[in-house]
């Protein structure tokens, strides 16, 4: 059942189609909360207000079919609203696990160190991006969102959102490549389509 569909059913009084998109959304969600603020701890929590939000506001939605951008809308202002109230509060960018095996052994103390130290100098670069190009990124990498995916979610192109990842992917190896080489990298997700993907 598509998304317009289950909207219909929570229009017309059954609220248990609303937790389907629920689970539809909540990963999507929670990347752009986690993109838009730059804090893991928190994005969770924002997303699930987000999704009491669209319950709530799911009457003031006129196109069922455009379900996706408009919850993307109720997460940017979720999100803008809890910086106005947090305003004089400092802002910490979590560390997204990286996806390194441990030794059989058990962790080595000094290479733990320095996976942490490589990954906060990674997730410091991603913070100071341009909200845009930080959304996308971490739609693809965090949420392995498809370009197609993303760009419908952020209304947008496909080719707008395969732009914005090079730029992303470029500012960050500029950024990087001004310190000692950094090994942590994003999960790298199965490669699109590119017929499918950039159409």
């Amino acid at each position: 059942m598509d998304d317009a569909e289950l909207v219909r059913q929570v229009l017309a009084g059954n609220t248990d189609a609303y937790a389907d998109l629920a689970l539809r959304w909540a990963g999507r969600v929670t990347a752009l909360c986690h993109a838009r603020l730059a804090r893991a701890d928190l994005a969770e929590e924002l997303a699930q207000e987000t999704l009491v939000r669209g319950f709530e506001e799911l009457p003031s939605l006129s196109d069922p079919t455009r379900f996706g951008p408009w919850l993307a809308g109720i997460a940017a202002n979720t999100c803008r609203d809890w910086l106005k109230s947090h305003q004089n509060r400092s802002v910490h960018f979590s560390a997204l696990p990286n996806g390194m095996p441990v030794s059989p052994a058990g962790p080595d103390p000094l290479a733990e160190a320095e996976r942490a130290d490589e990954s906060a100098r990674l997730m410091r670069a991603v913070e100071e991006l341009p909200e845009e190009l930080r959304v996308v990124l971490m739609l693809f990498y965090y949420e392995q969102a498809s370009y197609r995916d993303i760009a419908h979610l952020l209304d947008v192109s496909t080719a707008t959102v395969n732009a914005r990842l090079t730029r992303a992917r470029a500012l960050l190896r500029t950024r990087l490549g001004a310190g000692p080489p950094c090994t942590v990298q994003f999960q790298q997700p199965p490669a699109p389509r590119p017929a499918e993907e950039l159409s």
